[in-house]
Parts: C-alpha cells; structure tokens; sequence
C-alpha cells in the first residue's frame, strides 16, 4: 500500500530537535508495513526529500506551502498511485489532502490535533474564529472519508458540527520512552513539579504561574520545571517574577526527549494548564514515567479523571493549586491515580495507534 502522510512539520532530518515524536513513532511503524510519503509543510528552508524512520519526507520549504505540497502530492502519485492520503490537524493539512483526495480519486482520512474547531478570540486561537477559517474547516472535515480524534471532548466538538469522527489516541513510543513503575514521593525534600509545552495563549502559562503563587501562599515547598518554547517574548519570567516565584520556577526552553525525560521522571506531579486541547502528549508521557497529572479538564484530562488524572476547570489557577496539593499531601491517592494513568497510556501505546491506522487503511482501501 502506498500512503501519503501530510503534517503542518515536525519532521526535522536529525529527527531529534523539532520533531512530533508521537508521529515519528507512528510514521515509523507504519513504514515497516507500507510505502509511506510524508509531506512536511515546514520546518524546512527550502525545498528537499530526504528518508527519515523508513518513510520518504518531502519538506516543502518556504513560500506558497500549501501549493507545493499539492503539487508534490500529485507528482509522487503520478509516479504510482496512493492507496490513502491522511492529514493530521485539519488546516492546512486537511484541506490540502481533501482537493488531492478529490483531483486524484484517493480516499483522505483527516486527524483533527489541536483548535480547529473551536473559537478563542481574546488569545487568536481556534480555527474558527473567522468565517474564511470555519469555511476551511468545513471543506477539509466534508473532503475526508474518514475523520479521527484523540479523545472524546473533540469527537463531541466534531459532532456539534455534524461529523462522525472515531477515537485515535496517538500512543507514546515506549521503545525509546521506557515505562517505570510509579514510585512514592520523596517528603523529606521540595515537591517536583513538571510543565511540558509551548509557552503560548492556549497552553496558558499566567494560570500555571499564579497557582504556584497560590502553593507557596499554602506552605508548599517546591520547584516547578517549565519546559517548553517561549512563544509569547519572554512574558512568563516577566510573570513569575510579577508573581514572587522565580526563585521557585525553572525555565528550560525546548528539550529533546532525551533531555526531557530525567526532569519528567524525577517530578511528583505534572501540571497542565491548557484552554484547549486534544490530548495531551505529555500527559500520556507522564502516566508512562510514572508520573500523576494535575490539569485542566481538556482532551485525555477530560477522559481520564477522576480515576486516573485530577481535572479542573480552565483558568481557576486556585483549583490547579488545590488538586495539586492534595496529591502532594496523600501519596496513597497520588499512587493510585499514577498507576491508573500508567495502564491506561500503555494500553493505548504507540503499537496500538499503528495497528489503528493500519485496519483503518485497510478499510478505506476495501471500501
């Protein structure tokens, strides 16, 4: 079978530093099995085609991305026939595989990964906040035969607009993100706290800041890893020192998973304060190291509290503060919900998305 793979980026060649490991793992269990082209809207400088896990990336470059990729789609098909086309995140990557889909008669599958479909004006996010961006929208879910989510909150974002999407967690790779059993917190040394993601308005950073003001104001004793792009010009160490806790946060900028991993693996609690969100990665990636999580009640947070992650509402930094240390204060409830989250992110591992993707092929292809 002859798959072509369309993503916005995170392809880099050294497939190390500006990469989506999630789709990494995907892309190379999948080209084990099939001949797989991916189509990388960015980060390239300019245009080239490289292999990288097995598969065949064509980085568009700079300029008119969109038309190139169409255009790279069409000549690799003319060279033998794709069997799938299949976008993840809806615009542009959806709307680029529906026109390919529909000018050369090759069923789409189109994942929907972050904010297409919702609308947050005061922060510039979600893919319809503008008519021009609901159009987008509608044209790339009403081009795929096929639409799939991570979790349930955006299959029930889709169905509002009336799609059927199915459930597609895209799984840790835990060849090279090993599972280790949850282990007891420390008390005799400050609380470890770990944040994972890009310092942007979604993933809401002010809130994450002010609960661990509200922490210290409790009489927790801690120290907060922020880890993550700074997208917002330097903002956040702006606010943790606004709020008094910069002696108490580090912040670490973007981290290779390997780098990542010991500060994961070393913290007592993840925090999450995201407006929106599909799944999150990090999540799953903590369950997977051990680790409980305390976030906002989004994507896997959503699907998974209260039984195996603490979920509060978006923006209320107080109730962040308070399900966090509630944690910190009963390690029997902390073990608990580690060891819940831990079996449910190994049930639906990286392997598991795979053999997902692949009988969802296999069905497009026999349909």
């Amino acid at each position: 079978m002859k798959v072509g793979i369309i993503v916005p980026g995170g392809m880099d060649p050294g497939g190390t530093e500006r990469v989506i490991p999630v789709l990494l793992a995907l892309i190379e269990r999948l080209a084990a099995v099939h001949e797989i082209h991916v189509f990388a809207l960015a980060p390239a400088r300019r245009s080239s085609v490289y292999p990288l896990r097995g598969a065949t990336v064509h980085a568009m470059g700079s300029g008119a991305r969109s038309a190139r990729a169409a255009a790279a789609i069409t000549r690799v098909h003319r060279q033998g026939p794709f069997d799938v086309l299949h976008a993840f995140w809806a615009v542009p990557c959806g709307s680029i595989a529906a026109l390919a889909g529909r000018t050369l008669g090759v069923p789409v599958i189109t994942h929907i990964a972050g904010g297409e479909l919702i609308a947050l004006p005061d922060i510039a996010y979600g893919g319809r906040r503008t008519s021009r961006g609901r159009a987008a929208v509608l044209a790339a879910l009403g081009g795929a035969r096929c639409i799939t989510a991570a979790s349930r909150p955006i299959l029930d974002e889709a169905r509002g607009l009336g799609f059927r999407a199915e459930r597609l967690p895209l799984g840790v790779d835990t060849r090279t993100w090993p599972p280790v059993p949850p282990r007891p917190r420390d008390s005799s040394r400050p609380a470890r706290l770990i944040a994972v993601g890009s310092l942007n308005g979604v993933k809401d950073p002010r809130t994450l800041l002010e609960s661990t003001r509200i922490l210290a104001d409790d009489g927790v004793d801690f120290m907060l890893d922020v880890v993550g792009e700074d997208t917002l010009d330097g903002a956040p160490l702006r606010w943790a020192r606004e709020l008094d806790v910069e002696d108490r946060v580090r912040f670490h900028g973007f981290l290779p998973q390997q780098r990542l991993r010991p500060l994961v693996e070393g913290a007592d609690v993840l925090l999450h304060a995201a407006r929106h969100e599909a799944g999150p990665v990090v999540l799953l990636e903590a369950a997977v190291a051990g680790v409980p999580a305390v976030g906002t009640r989004v994507g896997h947070f959503a699907e998974w509290a209260p039984a195996a992650a603490a979920a509060v509402d978006p923006g209320n930094a107080r109730s962040l503060a308070d399900a966090a240390r509630i944690l910190l204060d009963d390690d029997a409830q902390r073990m608990s919900i580690t060891r819940a989250a831990q079996a449910r992110a190994l049930a639906e591992d990286a392997d598991f998305t795979a053999q997902r993707v692949l009988d969802l092929y296999h069905t497009m292809v026999r349909g």
